[in-house]
């Protein structure tokens, strides 16, 4: 016994010697025997990039010690290893400012926790506005940042020119600073990540290829490689450019695509050189390129127009080459030319500088060019961390948000724009290749609230309205599904768990399954809905025959339908769920019955205005995962003392006993030709105090609206405040809600005052 363990441990010894190699290189985990290979893991993650690598320092930091990374080849293989590594708190969203935020704060830390070094620079970065329209649009997003933590400040010429003195200053007008924006090494960034995964218990092995996934009776997983098999609770793919590969071993589709993305560097500039402190990372928005410091040279990065990009779109016909790893596409400067021009001119010394190096290798997107992050429905414990565009600035944050989320059941902030459920089937490949073609070329273009973008529509997701409408209407993108927004008129320009695994875990008997590919709604709403409704149906739609918030199957038009009694943006309404091949009969059976009473079309934008004078709350504004129904004001729709111990009723407990902090206020603002969108900040004496989450001008009052969420001592009515537009303060009040009545209350009013009379 005792020789077979002095050759088991002599043998470990050798093998380890070997996976460590030589300094600076990734050890390399090899399975030679049942000593290294783990049967079972709490979470197995799947590729070894930054963002896989991330998730493993996470969870086994948070203290999950039974965490299994594998990689088919070797770490930073794919994406990350040619990287340009470019870090930014700056994002135009919301909630994904947040994952920025925690992937710097995490890489300034990173080497001094693992030892490893990152090779990270932080000399901030600015966004150059060479156009009037630039200008408005760093505005508006300065409106939307106060409230966040992250700092950034609108800069004049001369405060660019200090950041970047190599540039052409003719050219701006102005500049979006961000101090603690730069850029990292991210083969190093994701060796650090590696060290410290392990250093907190998780294992890593590569190569360790897997060959195949099945799904256990109880939810778990088989992941079989050519070493063995892993039992694991669940599985997270982070495969990068592989994703799809992984997904359809379990029957999905995933809509990501490879991206051929080129950078330039060139040899030592004397100008850069010469220079005392490194320079800011600059892009410069109507060139549609970064530029930045390598050493004493400079890296440059385009992104081409829609027209000229390239998409690797024969992987997703045919797969991605098996051995595929850290190969990189053959260069083609002549399709980056245009921007190579337009940067000599805003960067002058870049005429003279010689070019060592051109890269061009696959970055991943997604139609939409937002990653997919989180449980996806129709596999049990199944995980998505893919279609990342920007890979090192959202690692570390992605990390973070997974691991909580994993551990503690539900995230920690909203990131529901990065649901990987968001796609369905009709998320098909020429949708998927226009779109993520649109998405990259319109990459640097002036973004505009509201703006809609065309290429890959329609999808199949037609509904059964759609070839009725589609002339009259301007329509919008909502998961698949063309929305109408406005109607034109005559002389009008024309242009989560969230189910799956409660029921799982409750052990209730329900078959789940998605009907939104089979079923459309309509919504009638105004005084005399129920008239029109009453001549297309035998069914008892009176106030006592059909109460508010009931639900009833009915004929209509001689069509089954499924009608919810509802007070529609305050009004009289009902909405309807139709079978998508009956809608279109139904819908001109409601027009034509409604002829006498006036009928007419109206959009998403008229209910959102028509919602916001009424008080009415909005889902993924007012409503979402970061916020709660106390500070919401919903108090009215929640029973605390009822005896059912619903989900959530504990937690609600505890925040009512805790207090509230702040509160949703309705406010109105003076302004001129200009009206809030939502996100905006907030002031009060010369402080930021919240933020808004919708708004719009309201027609029945003549001035514009908006929800806010505010300290508790600033939500009295007759409160003023200040809501931040394009860069200018305008007076608000805190209000009494709603503005107009709704129709259940007049009706009330009516009928209290009838009685005193």
């Amino acid at each position: 016994m005792s020789r077979i363990l002095n050759l088991i441990n002599t043998r470990l010894r050798r093998d380890l010697a070997a996976c460590r190699g030589t300094a600076g290189l990734p050890l390399r985990t090899i399975c030679y025997s049942s000593v290294w290979w783990k049967d079972t893991a709490e979470t197995v993650i799947i590729g070894g990039g930054c963002v896989g690598v991330s998730v493993a320092y996470h969870l086994a930091k948070g203290g999950m010690k039974d965490v299994v990374l594998l990689e088919k080849s070797e770490l930073t293989a794919g994406s990350t290893w040619h990287a340009a590594g470019l870090t930014t708190y700056y994002h135009p969203g919301i909630n994904l400012k947040k994952v920025h935020y925690d992937s710097i704060k995490l890489y300034e830390s990173l080497e001094a926790e693992t030892g490893q070094a990152v090779g990270f620079h932080q000399p901030g970065s600015v966004r150059i506005a060479s156009t009037a329209a630039r200008v408005d649009e760093m505005r508006y997003q300065m409106t939307r940042t106060h409230w966040h933590v992250t700092q950034q400040y609108f800069i004049g010429p001369e405060k660019v020119h200090e950041l970047f003195p190599l540039l052409n200053i003719d050219k701006v007008l102005a500049g979006l600073y961000t101090p603690g924006d730069g850029h990292i090494d991210p083969y190093s960034l994701t060796m650090a990540l590696a060290a410290g995964a392990r250093m907190y218990g998780a294992q890593i092995y590569n190569p360790a290829p897997v060959s195949a996934l099945n799904p256990t009776a109880d939810g778990k997983w088989d992941v079989q490689t050519p070493h063995g098999t892993i039992r694991a609770n669940r599985i997270v793919n982070a495969t990068g450019f592989w994703a799809r590969e992984v997904g359809k071993m379990i029957g999905f589709d995933h809509p990501t695509i490879p991206v051929h993305h080129q950078y330039v560097v060139t040899a030592t500039v004397p100008e850069v050189k010469a220079l005392k402190k490194e320079l800011a990372v600059i892009r410069d928005l109507e060139g549609s390129y970064y530029l930045r410091q390598e050493r004493d040279g400079l890296l440059f990065g385009p992104y081409e127009q829609m027209e000229k990009m390239k998409l690797q779109d024969s992987w997703v016909r045919e797969g991605v080459p098996p051995g595929f790893g850290k190969e990189l596409f053959e260069s083609d400067l002549d399709r980056i030319m245009e921007h190579v021009e337009m940067a000599m001119d805003m960067v002058p010394v870049l005429k003279k500088a010689d070019i060592i190096n051109i890269v061009s290798g696959p970055i991943t997107y997604t139609p939409d060019l937002l990653p997919m992050v989180g449980p996806h429905q129709g596999a049990r414990n199944y995980w998505a961390a893919i279609g990342f565009g920007y890979g090192v600035i959202h690692a570390g944050g992605i990390g973070k948000f997974l691991s909580d989320w994993i551990r503690n059941g539900e995230p920690p902030y909203d990131l529901i724009e990065c649901d990987p459920n968001r796609y369905g089937k009709w998320a098909d490949v020429p949708f998927m290749c226009a779109k993520a073609r649109e998405s990259y070329g319109f990459n640097n273009v002036v973004g505009y609230p509201k703006e809609e973008r065309f290429a890959g529509r329609p999808t199949s997701r037609r509904g059964g309205l759609y070839e009725l409408l589609k002339d009259k209407a301007s329509m919008g993108f909502h998961a698949g599904w063309e929305q109408p927004h406005w109607f034109y008129k005559p002389g009008d320009d024309v242009g989560y768990k969230w189910i799956e695994s409660e029921a799982a875990d409750g052990g209730y008997d329900v078959d789940i399954s998605n009907v939104t590919d089979d079923i459309g709604v309509l919504g009638i709403a105004g005084p005399n809905s129920r008239k029109v409704l009453q001549k297309l149906t035998d069914e008892d739609l009176s106030d006592a025959g059909f109460k508010f918030l009931h639900c009833k199957s009915i004929q209509l038009a001689g069509v089954p339908v499924r009608a919810i009694r509802i007070s529609y943006t305050g009004e009289l309404g009902w909405e309807l769920y139709i079978d998508q091949k009956n809608m279109a009969a139904v819908y001109k059976a409601m027009m034509e019955a409604g002829k006498d009473e006036g009928i007419d079309n109206f959009g998403t934008y008229a209910m959102s205005s028509l919602r916001l004078e009424k008080g009415f709350r909005g889902w993924g504004a007012e409503m979402n995962c970061d916020t709660n129904p106390l500070e919401a004001g919903l108090d009215y729709f929640i029973k605390l003392n009822k005896p059912a111990d619903f989900i959530g009723k504990a937690a609600l407990q505890e925040i009512k006993a805790k207090g509230l902090k702040r509160k949703l206020s309705y406010i109105t603002l003076d302004t001129d030709d200009i009206d809030p969108e939502g996100n905006e900040t907030v002031w009060h004496n010369g402080k930021v105090v919240g933020n808004t989450t919708s708004g719009a001008y309201s027609y029945s009052s003549q001035q514009s609206l908006a929800f806010a969420y505010l300290p508790l001592e600033l939500c009295s009515v007759g409160q003023k405040v200040e809501v931040e537009l394009l860069g200018r303060k305008y007076p608000a009040e805190v209000i009494q809600e709603p503005l107009v009545l709704t129709e259940p209350t007049r009706t009330r009013l009516q009928k209290k005052a009838k009685g005193k009379a």
